[in-house]
């Protein structure tokens, strides 16, 4: 029989991990102006410049409740711009300011600074990111699995 002890969940385990990486995370963005979800907005346009909103909020699971209040902080920081499309008033195209291009020379050592926390280099990196992206991708099926057909 499985344990309910608190130390046997794999849930607190999660839950304390995520909160230990993202409390560092927002330890080493303060000195970037960013919180950690505005730096995944960031990373996002870093990758790719020129996107609408609709497209970030996929890419990053975010809804547009809580990735325009993102975007509009962003914006008043001086970081992006968001412009409506001329053919479409409902679409709004996210663009990195001068000031946005510029702070992604300050945020590279981000990354490293974060595997050094966790102790690891870029392979180990690359494994947990790997088996991360194959623990959402297994839980996601399986909840949808049990979820009711709607």
């Amino acid at each position: 029989m499985a344990s309910l002890r608190l130390d046997d969940q794999l849930c607190f385990g999660l839950y304390s991990a995520s909160r230990a990486v993202t409390s560092l995370y927002r330890v080493v963005l303060d000195g970037l102006g960013l919180t950690y979800p505005q730096y995944l907005v960031m990373l996002a346009l870093w990758e790719r410049d020129d996107r609408l909103v609709k497209e970030l909020g996929a890419e990053l699971n975010l809804d547009s409740g809580t990735l325009s209040p993102l975007l509009k902080r962003l914006h008043a920081a001086g970081l992006v711009e968001r412009n409506r499309q001329a053919d479409d008033e409902r679409a709004v195209m996210v663009s990195l300011s001068d000031a946005g291009k510029a702070l992604r020379a300050k945020a590279e050592g981000v990354p490293d600074v974060i595997g050094d926390a966790m102790g690891l280099d870029e392979a180990g990196i690359a494994r947990m990111r790997k088996e991360l992206d194959r623990l959402a991708e297994s839980v996601n099926a399986y909840r949808e699995a049990l979820s009711p057909a709607g």
